[in-house]
């Protein structure tokens, strides 16, 4: 009998101690899940609002490199050789790919429209009672007519009807642009014109701010300076954005964007 009572006492203390460690090995599971979860979002907090990496050069604007003409073979006996040639009247404006031109930004742009719309229509009809053989008619209709009086009536109508609408509307925008950008030919055109691109990238404080231009020249709009107005490039485009902490200030919020979107019904 004491046997059987040390036997079941080891098995009561060792189911005791299985149940035990069960528990503490799923609490040490649900604890680590709960630790990759708040580091998951920790991180994601960190990418949203934590430090911003450096602009990135778009590859729409990259410069383009002069291209680099082949040695001639050199050609012993004369007085000039191939390869050593001395320009000392040459034209410094850009004319070749990878040559440089200064774009000189006077952007200004200023539209307004204003719309006024005034509708007003009236129409009124009148319709006199009939007279049949020398009396005006008159009748009496059912009481379940919707009318003011269903005895003694008669066949005289009057209908008016009046519509009125008025809406104005105005819009008012001004854009200008000012400064200096250089940028590189990418292309010569078979008719002489200069495809040029080029972009500037600006790290100030809390913010980055970019300037990209691109568009075709014409030769002789570059100044003797090397520079080029904007308003002479076609096909201009010009993009000037930033990004940072003043950028997010002026910027709206997403549940302020889904209030004015159309997902917002109301």
């Amino acid at each position: 009998m004491v046997a059987n009572k040390s036997n079941t006492f080891s098995l009561s203390c060792d189911s005791k101690i299985s149940a035990a460690e069960e528990k503490g090995s799923k609490r040490a599971e649900q604890s680590r899940y709960a630790r990759v979860l708040w580091g998951g979002l920790l991180g994601l907090v960190l990418g949203l609002f934590g430090c911003r990496s450096a602009p990135t050069h778009d590859p729409e604007f990259a410069s383009v490199r002069p291209i680099t003409a082949s040695d001639a073979p050199p050609t012993n006996g004369a007085v000039y050789q191939a390869g050593h040639e001395l320009f000392l009247f040459e034209d410094v404006r850009a004319r070749r790919p990878g040559d440089m031109l200064t774009i000189v930004l006077v952007e200004k742009t200023d539209a307004s429209k204003k719309a006024e719309t005034l509708i007003d229509k009236s129409n009124e009809t009148s319709i006199a009672n009939p007279t049949l053989f020398g009396s005006p008619m008159q009748f009496s209709v059912p009481n379940f007519f919707p009318l003011a009086s269903t005895t003694n009536n008669s066949l005289e109508t009057g209908l008016s009807s009046s519509t009125d609408f008025e809406g104005t509307g105005q819009t008012t925008q001004s854009n200008s642009l000012s400064g200096e950008i250089s940028v590189t030919v990418a292309e010569v055109l078979a008719n002489g014109n200069l495809i040029v691109r080029g972009e500037k990238l600006l790290t100030l404080n809390q913010g980055h701010e970019h300037i990209r231009f691109s568009g075709i020249v014409r030769p002789a709009d570059i100044g003797s300076d090397n520079s080029v107005l904007s308003t002479k490039v076609a096909d201009a485009k010009i993009v000037y954005a930033g990004e940072g902490a003043v950028a997010d200030a002026n910027g709206m919020g997403w549940l302020s964007r889904f209030f004015i979107s159309i997902l917002f019904p109301f």
